[in-house]
């Protein structure tokens, strides 16, 4: 069985993104700037801003960029939106409106309302 190939495992990673990743970055851009969207995730030390709200910076980065210029950096980035989406939809509360949970995928650019 031949290994994947960089390009195929980019592609499909790219592809996985842009399922989970349902909001614009324009979308998630005024998303940020709400007390909502601050008022949720864990900082780390040092730090005033929450990983999921810097991850929402890095995904607008993300969405306003060619294909074709797309770092390892940004694939990598990728990766930790599609895993953490995954695994945070997994664990949906009863009552969606309002929660943190809600907040906090909206931060990694998933709006779980949106059908």
């Amino acid at each position: 069985m031949a290994a994947v190939t960089e390009e195929a495992h980019r592609k499909a990673l790219k592809h996985d993104f842009d399922s989970v990743v349902n909001m614009s970055a324009s979308q998630i851009e005024k998303w940020l700037k709400t007390e909502e969207s601050k008022s949720v995730g864990q900082t780390k030390e040092g730090s005033d801003e929450s990983i999921g709200h810097k991850s929402g910076h890095r995904i607008i980065d993300i969405l306003n960029k060619k294909d074709s210029d797309l770092s390892d950096s940004d694939y990598d980035h990728m990766s930790k939106v599609v895993s953490y989406v995954k695994r945070h939809s997994a664990q949906r509360p009863a009552h969606v409106d309002g929660s943190n949970w809600e907040y906090s995928l909206k931060n990694w650019g998933h709006d779980p309302t949106k059908k």
